[in-house]
């Protein structure tokens, strides 16, 4: 889920912290992308197009089509992907999977009506619902990242969570995700539309987390708790308060805790036991692996284990896997140039101010 209207309430409010970049703008960058959101969206995508692709036996191969040919076009715009897969979830996420079932399995009797009705609008609404990453999607997209000669990591935990960690390290750029709550862990940088851009020719919008705050005139705990306020996966939000309301009383206020006390709970109904503040120290200090201790390879990658692993049962076509890895080692020896602003630092006159970064 992410953070609930933070993208739109960001547009809004703070709109010199975006900026729309084409894909090309980040050739030679280093970017940590959330698996999950890409398996998801490759599962999505083909299944709103009718049905998914299968292997002879039946089994979905959508997300590993999404996985090779994205990834390739990606490393051929000189991006160095390095994809975060999921941990365990944390504790307090779990009422928000538990209402991720529930709506799945409503989903799955309003389909049967759907389609004993045949109204092909809504088998399409609550096919879509029913998509789920599982950990065998997971586990066959890092078989095949890594015969692409392309780096994962196993986060502990929230993905977006080590993702964030990455980058506030210096290790990768940005990350490159649709869920906002990247932000809430303090990612420098975040990037939504990076896997689809392209396709879909829309640019990247690239969000700022230090322009975010400063526009909102908020320090990065007041940001969390903001983003508490509207609704994010580990505690229930408060009824009745919108975005607009949600960062004026936090201007107001500063804290949930002054919140809490002041507020008209005649007016707003405050979730019993809020656990607010588990949720907020959740974005403080999350479960993640000192990045210290990772290190990113890129390799080339490994044609023959590709077309055993592709072809034959997962029935992809043996001449465009053939293609896509040779378009993949092409890539990785045309631009280990890297980007200019890596060797240069430019520095500023004496006459001029120093501008911040």
């Amino acid at each position: 889920m992410g953070i609930l209207g933070l993208a739109k309430l960001i547009a809004d409010v703070a709109p010199n912290a975006i900026k729309e970049r084409e894909l090309k703008h980040y050739f030679g960058r280093k970017i940590a992308i959330d698996a999950s959101m890409c398996l998801y969206q490759f599962l999505i995508a083909v299944r709103s197009e009718g049905a998914q692709l299968t292997s002879v036996d039946g089994e979905t191969t959508s997300h590993l089509m999404g996985i090779f040919y994205r990834t390739i076009r990606l490393v051929e715009q000189g991006i160095k992907p390095v994809y975060v897969f999921d941990g365990k979830p944390p504790n307090l996420k779990g009422d928000e999977l538990n209402k991720r079932a529930e709506r799945r399995e409503e989903a799955q009797k309003l389909l049967q009506v759907a389609e004993e009705a045949g109204n092909a609008e809504d088998v399409e609404k609550y096919n879509r619902r029913l998509v789920k990453v599982t950990k065998e999607h997971a586990n066959e997209a890092k078989q095949l990242l890594e015969l692409m000669g392309i780096p994962y990591i196993d986060a502990p935990c929230e993905a977006e969570a080590q993702c964030a960690a990455l980058v506030k390290a210096d290790k990768v750029f940005a990350t490159a995700t649709e869920d906002m709550d990247a932000l809430t862990f303090g990612c420098n940088i975040l990037l939504r539309r990076l896997t689809f851009s392209e396709a879909r020719k829309m640019p990247v919008q690239e969000f700022h987390h230090d322009k975010v705050l400063a526009e909102l005139e908020l320090n990065n705990d007041e940001f969390i708790d903001l983003c508490i306020m509207l609704g994010c996966d580990y505690t229930n939000s408060i009824r009745g308060i919108g975005p607009k309301r949600a960062i004026e009383l936090i201007k107001t206020h500063r804290s949930l805790e002054k919140i809490v006390e002041n507020i008209d709970s005649k007016k707003y109904t405050i979730p019993e036991d809020w656990n607010y503040k588990q949720a907020r120290l959740l974005f403080q200090e999350p479960e993640i692996t000192d990045p210290a201790t990772i290190d990113l390879k890129w390799s080339d990658p490994d044609e023959e284990g590709l077309v055993k692993y592709l072809c034959g049962d997962k029935q992809f076509s043996e001449e465009r896997v053939r293609n896509g890895a040779k378009k993949l080692h092409k890539a990785r020896n045309t631009s280990t140039q890297g980007r200019l602003d890596s060797f240069f630092t430019v520095l500023p006159s004496q006459n001029s101010p120093k501008r911040k970064s």
